[in-house]
């Protein structure tokens, strides 16, 4: 038993991608939910909890399209090709969620730390969307630096956008990902 479920938990991580087209239906509550809780149990030293998630819904996006291109604006985009592109984002998926870190303080838990702790919390998000049947893609771009998005979600400036997930059902099928030769990227310590 214990092989299969060891199976099934690394063939969702090995098919895991980014999915750019996504339509209806997005998860449920039930299935949110089910993901957040996913999601919060990534490696946080001393029980920080710098993660924090902002749920835009369908309804939503116009709103957020339009405060996404006025945040642009803010950082000084002048071209109105630029800032329409960005204000119709939001439409690129039928569920979006914000993925935040809010920095807490704490003499042995640095801000390098709390950010990568809000990156596994995003990849368990993403990891269990995908093995309720949903895809994913997480984007960030200049905009996350934006003062006013920042003051828009009630985050300090030093806080993060550490992205946006758009979320749903896959438009197409993802041709599946090759294996990789980890012996490119692994080494061993030699003393």
């Amino acid at each position: 038993m214990a092989d299969l479920v060891t199976d099934t938990v690394h063939h969702n991580i090995h098919q895991r991608q980014s999915v750019g087209q996504l339509l209806e239906p997005a998860p449920s509550a039930e299935q949110l939910e089910k993901a957040f809780q996913a999601a919060l149990t990534a490696p946080d030293h001393h029980r920080l909890k710098p993660t924090r998630f902002v749920v835009i819904s369908a309804d939503q996006r116009k709103m957020f399209g339009e405060l996404l291109s006025d945040a642009l604006a803010d950082l000084g985009e002048a071209d109105a090709v630029a800032l329409e592109r960005v204000k119709n984002h939001p439409a690129r998926a039928p569920l979006l969620v914000l993925a935040l870190t809010q920095f807490q303080p704490h003499a042995k838990v640095p801000h390098f730390e709390q950010v990568l702790s809000t990156g596994a919390a995003i990849q368990n998000l993403l990891l269990s969307l995908q093995a309720q049947g949903f895809s994913s893609i997480w984007r960030s771009g200049a905009v996350v630096e934006s003062k006013l998005l920042k003051q828009s979600f009630g985050l300090a400036e030093d806080d993060l956008i550490a992205g946006i997930i758009y979320i749903g059902t896959a438009a197409k099928t993802i041709t599946a990902r090759s294996e990789i030769d980890t012996q490119n990227y692994v080494s061993y310590w030699k003393q």
